[in-house]
């Protein structure tokens, strides 16, 4: 692997923590999944945070997050939470960014109902499709590659060839 960070990004349920880990293994490295580690920081779930301190609250761990790793972390496959390039729009300075792109129609239909309830901005469908669409735009402007995510297999493959070419 190149001497920086990959990131995965990507709305909620498109496949960036399952990609994450089976890339890490596959290039012998480490994974971070953003929300594990919020999660671990704060010794509760992302949901409980959502729910007693509200999303702003939630966004600047996110924020400290990001710059525990943009300071400390090497050579490593980074699955960044939905909104996590949204709100922290230098994601760059972390690493490559990689845009893993899902239809919201599909995102659905690969989710079951326990991920669905324990997404905060999912509980609302028509509002997840409304922010999945605002979203898109800047997934596709902070990106340094686009991958249309249809397959795991061909998705890692894809991968590994924009690290291979670096």
């Amino acid at each position: 692997m190149s001497a920086g960070n990959v990131i995965l990004t990507g709305f909620m349920g498109s496949g960036k923590s399952t990609i994450g880990r089976i890339l890490a293994k596959e290039l012998n490295t480490y994974f971070i999944d953003t929300d594990n580690l919020i999660e671990y920081f704060e010794n509760r779930s992302i949901k409980e945070i959502f729910e007693k301190e509200g999303e702003e609250s939630f966004r600047k761990k996110e924020r400290y997050c990001f710059e525990w790793i943009k300071n400390n972390v090497k050579n490593t496959v980074i699955s960044v939470g939905g909104g996590f390039p949204v709100f922290i729009p230098e994601i760059k300075e972390a690493g490559v960014v990689i845009y893993l792109k899902v239809d919201f129609d599909d995102i659905l239909k690969r989710m079951s109902e326990d991920e669905i309830a324990k997404r905060p901005l999912f509980q609302d469908i028509k509002k997840a499709k409304e922010l999945f669409s605002k979203r898109d735009n800047i997934y596709r402007q902070l990106a340094d590659y686009i991958i249309e995510n249809r397959d795991i297999d061909g998705t890692i493959k894809k991968i590994k060839g924009i690290i291979d070419a670096s």
